[in-house]
């Protein structure tokens, strides 16, 4: 992602446009820990170290449903007006000084956000409509996470860049890559030069070896085409059966995410006091039942091995009912519920 604010920046300063700096991103998206990737993440609590973001990084507010979308507002009509938060801010800064836009299909570390079908596409308008370059963030998307290649594809935008990295290889070896559009590269081959740019490890054979190993092993035992076809769908299934639990208000999937919403009363979508602690004695509990899960607030988010079975599915299931009938139970106990 520092590559892509490198890359964005100079393919605007080759077309004679140099005053388009700006990268618009996500408040509570994740791009790494790198003081360009952190500062293009929207994580407040990395801000508040090391004086980010840096300049020429804004962000919009994060398609999140529960806490955004209005009283009686469909999934439809709240997918369109929170891509249009994109239009408003372009216009905001002025669309002259506006780069590109990068996003996550779903946010991950940021709570699983599953946008509403409408919000990707409606962003891709807007990007046309600006001429700004757009940036998919595939790092925990990609290689099949979906249930598709990569989310671009799930949503069916055509992004400039794609950041690639972790599921490449399985995480077997560290590698991390950038995909660049024809637009682009041509753009900057053709009329920009050397670029100049590389980092200490680039190309390292022993990773990239490992890479096509492991592609090539997705590729020959279907391990997507499973995903989609069979796995994505009984995850789906299942998952949804958490929201009839007292404690979850929301339970959401896509492809093999996870997320559920802990909250005080149903139906209402009120966020507990002290918001974030129950989400912590959640995860306490999981991980102590036998499954590793992340607390995003009092968001409680698993992403589990595409290679997983539906037994393995329903053995997972049965500690998150487990752990959250616990919770409930210390939660009353303590005059929360």
């Amino acid at each position: 992602n520092d590559t892509v604010v490198r890359m964005v920046r100079r393919y605007w300063d080759v077309l004679g446009q140099p005053a388009r700096q700006v990268i618009v991103s996500r408040h509570n998206a994740y791009h790494g820990s790198t003081m360009a990737g952190a500062s293009l993440g929207g994580m407040a609590g990395m801000h508040a170290q090391g004086g980010l973001p840096i300049p020429g990084i804004v962000h919009i507010d994060q398609p999140y449903a529960v806490q955004h979308r209005r009283a009686g507002e469909s999934d439809h009509d709240f997918g369109i007006r929170a891509a249009g938060w994109l239009d408003a801010k372009i216009n905001d800064l002025g669309a002259d000084k506006v780069a590109a836009f990068i996003g996550e299909p779903v946010q991950g570390a940021g709570g699983v956000i599953i946008p509403p079908e409408t919000y990707w596409p409606e962003i891709q308008r807007i990007v046309d409509k600006y001429g700004i370059l757009l940036v998919s963030d595939e790092v925990i998307c990609g290689f099949g996470r979906t249930g598709s290649w990569f989310g671009c594809e799930h949503y069916g935008t055509r992004p400039d860049f794609l950041t690639l990295a972790k599921a490449v290889t399985s995480g077997y070896l560290p590698l991390g890559a950038l995909m660049v559009s024809d637009r682009v590269a041509s753009v900057l081959i053709d009329k920009g030069g050397e670029f100049f740019h590389g980092f200490t490890y680039s190309g390292h054979p022993a990773a990239c070896a490992v890479a096509i190993a492991n592609l090539t092993a997705m590729r020959s035992e279907r391990v997507i085409e499973r995903v989609r076809e069979d796995l994505a769908p009984y995850w789906a299934a299942q998952w949804r059966k958490l929201g009839d639990h007292p404690l979850v208000g929301e339970a959401r999937s896509l492809g093999l995410f996870g997320a559920i919403e802990l909250v005080p009363r149903k139906p209402s979508r009120e966020f507990f006091p002290g918001r974030g602690d129950v989400g912590v004695r959640g995860r306490e509990i999981v991980i102590r039942n036998g499954l590793i899960m992340r607390a995003v607030w009092d968001t409680l988010i698993v992403a589990p091995p595409l290679v997983i079975t539906r037994a393995e599915i329903d053995s997972l299931l049965s500690i998150v009912v487990r752990s959250l009938d616990e919770l409930h139970q210390d939660l009353r106990r303590d005059g929360l519920m």
